[in-house]
């Protein structure tokens, strides 16, 4: 009976705030708090809503002293959609924090800035994609293996630039391994139109990191460019099982993408592909 009380007497007193109201107080106030972990619960809440006010909110949280908060600023801002934020977001890209620059980074991807594209080349290459792209500072930023390594260590699987990344993957992670930040820009590789990605993605093909391999194979597949098939065979014969089954899989894949130009020789190029494949369950030994 008491909510029904509540809500009979909010309903004769015109004065009284909405709920909407109440939740904005509420809102506000979390983003005001003086504990960093509050305000950041608060700033993230506002990637569910697409207004002015939210987006202003947000944009102000991007200068906050502590870097977890202008993370969050930096993804909700993508959450919601905020085109019209794309400069504040790259001015981000200054940040001295890895998890930052790659909160906004994330954020720039969903917004289809194609900034975005270099950041992920550089913490794959550790070089930059073109001379008109970062800034020596920021590549020395992602350069910044320490931060890299800390970042994997800490964020795992509950960072939402990597919500896309196997569970298998972040159970191997540990404190020396930059391999899970690494492998998150090689998939985002996939979408990138730049020839340039297309040959950073087949060179690390032979990576040191299992899991690198994995992405960059799976960027390949993505990318559906049959060029790019011949890159892959030898991976057919690769010792490390989940390697190779991916590659399988992105082999299979590619073949099956439609060839640009018709013409004979389609049966034949299926059969080949198939022979090779045959290699996945016995791999020649070495």
């Amino acid at each position: 009976m008491i909510p029904l009380l509540l809500l009979l007497s909010a309903s004769a007193n015109p004065t009284a705030p909405t709920p909407a109201q109440q939740a904005w107080t509420i809102l506000k106030a979390g983003v005001a708090d003086k504990g960093a972990v509050r305000r950041g619960k608060a700033v993230h809440a506002l990637g569910l809503i697409r207004d002015h006010q939210a987006q202003a909110m947000a944009e102000s949280a991007l200068n906050d002293p502590d870097k977890e908060v202008r993370s969050e600023a930096a993804t909700s801002l993508g959450r919601m959609g905020a085109a019209t934020a794309r400069a504040k977001l790259r001015a981000c890209l200054n940040d001295k924090e890895v998890l930052v620059v790659l909160a906004c980074t994330n954020s720039l991807y969903t917004l289809k800035d194609p900034i975005a594209y270099e950041v992920y080349y550089a913490l794959l290459t550790q070089q930059r994609k073109s001379s008109e792209g970062l800034l020596q500072s920021q590549l020395d930023t992602l350069r910044d293996r320490k931060q890299l390594e800390q970042l994997a260590f800490e964020t795992g699987i509950g960072f939402v630039p990597y919500g896309g990344m196997a569970w298998q993957a972040i159970k191997t992670v540990t404190h020396d391994d930059a391999s899970p930040v690494r492998a998150l820009a090689a998939e985002r590789l996939a979408s990138d139109p730049d020839p340039k990605s297309a040959t950073a993605l087949t060179d690390y093909l032979t990576d040191k990191k299992t899991r690198v391999r994995e992405a960059v194979i799976e960027a390949i597949a993505k990318r559906g460019d049959k060029t790019l098939l011949k890159a892959l065979v030898g991976l057919l014969d690769e010792e490390t099982d989940s390697v190779r089954y991916e590659a399988a899989g992105a082999v299979i894949s590619l073949s099956n993408t439609p060839a640009r130009s018709h013409g004979a020789g389609k049966r034949e190029q299926k059969s080949d592909t198939w022979l090779l494949l045959k290699r996945v369950q016995f791999p020649r030994k070495n």
